[in-house]
């Protein structure tokens, strides 16, 4: 299992902006339920007002997926898919494809390789202007993804484009980037842990000669990728879904959010969900990065051919 091989002339900012996109895309058709049941376990235990029980109780990755086919069906893995797709179209695209064109804005010239501040500058850019363009797609994804939890068991919205709507409607346009400041510190740092580590631990083990440039390297770099940032990255994680999850008046804002947490849980409660964030991280990562490489390649390989 090799794969295509790296082309010789090196794909367009274009080809890897789309290519980004569709990778996303594949990588969450795989790990959906994953992120699923992350966000079940993030939330769960969250004081609301007025305060109730939930009569649902989900115990690990495994427990919350059986939980939720037993009570809500199927279905309920896959909720909210259609926004997860719509923001990793232009989430993914902008965060991934662009990595490579703004690392070279931020690269020296006559520099021979670049450094790590100009990759983590890099990083942190492209995951900024991600989220801004994309976080109401990530609001509705989180509300349709945690409905299943709602106390009352009913459904929030009755399609994507109704949560576009009633968000906007009943808690203004200002409700569909809400979070927008924790989502942007938590993807400039995933951004980081997976952007970099991939970039740093790819070359390292193309530079050692300790492996080639092909799919099971991409697989051990992405999969490193994946562990680094659900470590850094899980604490801005809960307070995003939490944050992102509430009705009008529960946080006043996100540092609220994150007290209330504290207080409630402890530090370990910004850790809630490690577990499934590190299962669907690393395999997202996995799945997108080696999809990324070689639709790519395949691109680049296809391009004579249409010309």
């Amino acid at each position: 299992m090799v794969g295509l091989k790296p082309p010789e002339v090196p794909p367009t900012a274009a080809t890897k902006f789309i290519s980004a996109g569709m990778a996303g895309c594949i990588a969450d058709l795989c790990t959906f339920p994953l992120d699923t049941a992350k966000v079940r376990l993030q939330i769960q235990g969250e004081v609301r007002i007025p305060r109730a029980i939930s009569s649902v109780e989900y115990r690990g990755v495994l427990g919350t997926l059986s939980t939720m086919v037993r009570t809500e069906g199927p279905r309920s893995l896959y909720s909210g898919l259609a926004a997860g797709l719509q923001r990793q179209m232009s989430f993914a695209s902008i965060r991934i494809g662009l990595y490579d064109s703004v690392k070279q804005l931020y690269t020296p010239k006559g520099a021979e390789n670049t450094g790590l501040t100009a990759r983590l500058l890099a990083g942190c850019t492209t995951g900024a202007v991600a989220v801004a363009c994309a976080q109401p797609t990530d609001v509705v994804k989180v509300r349709f993804q945690a409905s299943g939890a709602q106390l009352d068991g009913a459904r929030r919205y009755s399609s994507t484009v109704d949560a576009y709507r009633t968000i906007a409607r009943e808690e203004g346009v200002r409700g569909l980037w809400r979070g927008t400041l924790p989502n942007i510190a938590r993807n400039a740092i995933i951004n980081c842990g997976e952007l970099v580590t991939y970039d740093l631990l790819k070359d390292a083990l193309l530079q050692t000669r300790l492996m080639e440039d092909n799919v099971p390297c991409h697989f051990m770099a992405a999969f490193g990728a994946g562990f680094c940032a659900t470590v850094v990255a899980s604490p801005v994680d809960v307070v995003k879904t939490r944050y992102m999850n509430a009705g009008p008046g529960q946080y006043r804002n996100a540092l609220s959010c994150l007290l209330a947490l504290l207080m409630q849980d402890g530090l370990a409660g910004l850790y809630k969900g490690f577990i499934p964030s590190f299962l669907r991280l690393g395999s997202w990562n996995v799945v997108m990065f080696v999809s990324y490489e070689q639709l790519q390649r395949a691109a680049v390989l296809a391009r004579p051919a249409l010309a």
